[in-house]
């Protein structure tokens, strides 16, 4: 039967694993035919253990093999599905059988503060929460381990039933540092922390024996009730227990002394009577109980409605339980990790936010930089237009003082021409009176001698003229080519700037053409004020 071998294996561990020598997970098949011999004797089977010969062709077996043989040859002859009462049994006898191959390793140590009843019930409860795992330096080999969160539960009601002080922060620290218990950890954890200060042997046995009684025995409740005689219709006061499949009773707290039982199916039904009377309706018939209060019978009607509901299983209330607890310790180990994955992501993202941020940064400062050195550009290339600018108003300035001084010659040239023709004249006229105006026409050279003079000097005021002309185009020629520079390098830093806006900046700082010869005569005058 799968469930009573799932329900024993933690015991055969043990067993399996004090019958071991070097640890290696392999056990001899002389030593495995005694143990199977007795768990076979228990199930009514004999010769089971002659099988062992003739299983694989190896004289030594590891667990996994030796359950596997338990499987196909022991258990596989019981029936698929035991009653509650007869499952416990089978379980109990057998876990006394495999505590008797492995006591010698939990019973015999110094300064033992257990009695063997208790450390025999202790090991039993180890083996009910306990899980088999591998063992991670021998693939052969397995470990029963307890964990802390049950430890924890053990330990505290323990010293809870025996008044001893429980330190939460020390145990806490303890299972982090030690993890997973064994069973001899185990023991020493309950000597150490919940039996402080408790001398009396007789009370630890006694709060043991309860935590036994409740996780493998299964008694779900225990107290003092009345029960309605059938025969002779009287109250009388008994000691009940309560397990799933039945609610059994005794004539004193110790017992003993059975009376009988009553029967709990899973058609079973509570119902609440006046007077804190119990009606415990059972599809062969009803049986009255009663109870001193209110508050007693309640806790009653729900522990055997419980024990109703939990009566057609085919497995013990604890063991659900714990099962149960795995779930949920299972259940937190996964929510554990989708937290510690998510967090992991939020991390993951945060970096990645992180980087981005940099980047933008990076970017925004580049951004910033750019901005700066088309700022600068701007500013320099203002500057040229201006320095242009000026460049072109004193071009304007020397050409209306170019055209200023070309007018004056043209005047000079025009006068000279008129004094010729006069003189010509004169000549004509005065050929005949030459003599007389010796002295007039000496007078008139001297002047047209002053004239040619002039006229000299304008023409070299003019080459002067022309020559700071060309320096001011050389000048401009040289903006103009820095210009072109600085906009080929404009366009490459910022190619937004269009062509047409330059263009329209740059001439928005020259003059017209008809400023042009005012400013040439503003350039003439202020010269010949220069030269005066």
């Amino acid at each position: 039967m799968a469930v009573l071998l799932d329900n024993v294996t933690n015991c055969v561990w043990q067993a399996f694993d004090a019958l071991q020598q070097d640890k290696s997970g392999f056990v001899h098949k002389s030593k495995l035919k005694v143990l199977t011999a007795n768990i076979g004797t228990l199930l009514d089977l004999y010769g089971v253990e002659r099988g062992l010969e003739h299983f694989r062709s190896t004289p030594t077996l590891n667990f996994d093999q030796y359950k596997y043989y338990l499987q196909k040859e022991v258990f596989s002859s019981l029936p698929n599905k035991l009653p509650l009462p007869d499952l416990r049994d089978y379980e109990a006898r057998i876990a006394e059988v495999c505590w008797l191959v492995c006591r010698k390793k939990f019973i015999n140590r110094e300064s033992q503060i257990f009695s063997d009843e208790s450390v025999f019930q202790i090991f039993r409860i180890f083996c009910l929460l306990g899980d088999l795992v591998l063992d991670g330096h021998n693939e052969n080999s397995y470990q029963v381990l307890l964990h802390p969160s049950e430890v924890y539960n053990i330990a505290q009601t323990l010293a809870n039933s025996l008044g001893c002080p429980w330190d939460e922060e020390d145990f806490t620290n303890l299972s982090i540092s030690m993890g997973s218990f064994r069973l001899t950890p185990f023991i020493a954890v309950l000597e150490s922390r919940s039996l402080v200060g408790v001398k009396d042997n007789y009370a630890i046995s006694e709060a043991v024996a309860d935590i036994y009684q409740t996780l493998v025995e299964d008694v779900i409740k225990k107290g003092y009730l009345t029960k309605k005689g059938y025969i002779f219709p009287t109250m009388r006061e008994y000691w009940f227990v309560l397990r799933p499949s039945e609610l059994s009773y005794y004539k004193t707290r110790s017992e003993k002394d059975r009376c009988g039982s009553l029967p709990i199916e899973p058609g079973s039904r509570v119902e609440a009577k006046s007077g804190y009377r119990i009606m415990l309706h059972t599809p062969e018939r009803a049986f009255e109980l009663g109870t001193t209060d209110h508050m007693t019978r309640v806790q009653w009607m729900s522990a055997l409605q419980l024990a109703s509901d939990h009566s057609g299983g085919c497995q013990s209330y604890q063991r659900l339980q714990a099962a149960r607890r795995k779930m949920q310790r299972a259940g937190r180990i996964q929510e554990m990790l989708r937290a510690r994955a998510q967090l992991q992501q939020e991390r993951s993202a945060r970096q990645a936010a992180e980087g981005q941020a940099k980047e933008l940064e990076a970017a925004v400062k580049e951004e910033t930089r750019k901005l700066s050195d088309l700022e600068q550009m701007r500013t320099k290339l203002e500057r040229l237009l201006e320095e242009e600018t000026q460049a072109k108003r004193d071009e304007e300035i020397v050409r209306a003082l170019q055209a200023r001084v070309l007018a004056e010659e043209w005047e000079k040239r025009e006068e000279l021409e008129r004094l010729q023709e006069e003189q010509k004249l004169l000549l004509e006229e005065e050929r005949g009176k030459r003599k007389e105006f010796e002295d007039l026409q000496t007078e008139k050279e001297k002047q047209l001698h002053e004239a040619e003079q002039r006229l000299v000097q304008l023409e070299r005021e003019r080459q002067a003229l022309d020559h700071q002309l060309k320096l001011a185009h050389d000048k401009i020629k040289l903006s103009e080519d820095s210009r072109e520079l600085l906009e080929a390098k404009l366009y490459q830093v910022a190619p937004t700037l269009r062509e047409g806006d330059r263009i329209r900046r740059a001439h928005s700082f020259m003059p017209s053409t008809k400023e042009r010869p005012v400013l040439l005569e503003v350039r003439a005058a202020t010269l010949r004020r220069t030269k005066n």
